[in-house]
């Protein structure tokens, strides 16, 4: 799988001649919304990048020189999307905790909750280590027919009684799985989305192979509600929506009423930044620690090889050539964290080619735009 980037505009302080020319070209289906800025925060006057804050309540606004990044190389990366006619929703770049670019296109605002599609899984992914964390889960090698004990599967061979809860985590489930019609549409129709999901056979045995399985990932939220006693919401609202002032209660669920593990949240583009923010700053958020530093490693780590360009950790991709680590979700939906750069960048879009249009513009814009020291010498 390959995975491309796009962007957005509630703010790139840039040159106001070039960034008012860019925009004053756009037009529908490009053409952004007015520009928007969160006045739950106000942006510091002198060097931002020195002043500590938590984004909760809100996100705090920088040039992008303030935090060592060329105004004029955003600007031109918004000319390109023009020209490319990209179907983005938003981008947002944030460097040091602080927007520098946020860019809303068509009818799109910050307030709208957007789908976030296979994104879901890295919040999936999150919760299971919280879990973890707390004593409800003790070990990711338990094996997953564990979890269930009430519930008898077919096609239950030494391999499947074998598979893990890190197989699942990994992708590597070995089941007979095809992330596509009709398996999606069987799956959501029937009465037991579990069942479907862990009755199907096996084709390898567990932990050897990737094979993208978004009702594994389903799975993962149902083990979150039989370990912790608690609705997957719940537990998410409780242990990470609150502390990081995320709103995610639009999330679908299935015929048992458990939200749905590999898709369907809907959250806003600057809540998935703070998810990114989350990782970038290992699992703490305000003084606590929300997920440990050490499940935050082992997931954006390369658990197993994908393709020549890309690697899975525990439901978060991982881009090797940028050094960095992604949540991915259909057509364009995406969380990508640069640790070394202090750099999150988030998009929403509705793109045919999905992430294959939004690589090239971290490639070759908003990282090469990283020129300057935070303090603009």
């Amino acid at each position: 799988m390959k995975t491309k980037f796009k962007t957005s505009s509630v703010q790139i302080l840039a040159p106001i001649s070039v960034l008012l020319s860019i925009l004053a070209g756009c037009s529908s289906p490009l053409a952004p919304a007015i520009p928007s800025t969160d006045l739950t925060q106000p942006a510091p006057a002198t060097n931002s990048s020195a002043v500590p804050y938590w984004p909760t309540e809100g996100w705090r606004t920088s040039s992008p020189e303030e935090q060592g990044m060329d105004s004029q190389r955003l600007a031109e990366m918004l000319e390109a999307i023009q020209q490319k006619h990209l179907s983005l929703h938003s981008l947002l770049v944030i460097r040091n905790g602080y927007l520098v670019s946020e860019n809303y296109f068509q009818s799109y605002q910050p307030e709208n909750v957007h789908e976030i599609y296979s994104v879901t899984k890295s919040v999936i992914s999150t919760l299971i280590g919280i879990a973890m964390d707390k004593g409800f889960i003790d070990r990711l090698d338990q094996r997953v027919v564990d979890f269930f004990p009430q519930r008898k599967f077919n096609n239950l061979d030494p391999r499947k009684q074998a598979m893990t809860l890190e197989d699942l985590l990994t992708m590597t489930s070995g089941l007979d799985w095809e992330d596509e019609d009709p398996t999606f549409r069987e799956m959501t129709q029937s009465s037991d989305w579990v069942k479907y999901v862990l009755d199907k056979p096996m084709i390898q045995p567990a932990g050897s192979q990737f094979n993208y399985c978004s009702g594994c990932s389903h799975v993962l939220s149902a083990i979150l509600q039989e370990t912790t006693g608690m609705n997957t919401l719940e537990f998410a609202e409780q242990n990470l929506f609150e502390p990081l002032g995320i709103n995610g209660k639009a999330w679908p669920k299935d015929a048992d009423g458990v939200p749905i593990g590999g898709w369907g949240l809907m959250i806003t583009p600057r809540e998935m930044a703070k998810l990114g923010y989350l990782y970038q700053h290992r699992g703490e958020w305000d003084g606590r620690q929300i997920v440990s530093a050490q499940w935050v490693e082992k997931a954006t780590q390369k658990q197993i090889d994908v393709d020549e360009e890309m690697g899975y950790g525990y439901q978060w991709w991982t881009y090797p050539s940028l050094d960095a680590y992604t949540a991915l979700g259909l057509r364009g939906q995406t969380i990508f964290v640069i640790p070394e750069s202090d750099l999150v960048i988030v998009t929403t879009a509705a793109m045919g080619n999905g992430h294959e249009d939004i690589i090239p513009l971290i490639e070759e814009y908003i990282v090469p735009s990283i020129q300057l020291d935070p303090t603009g010498l």
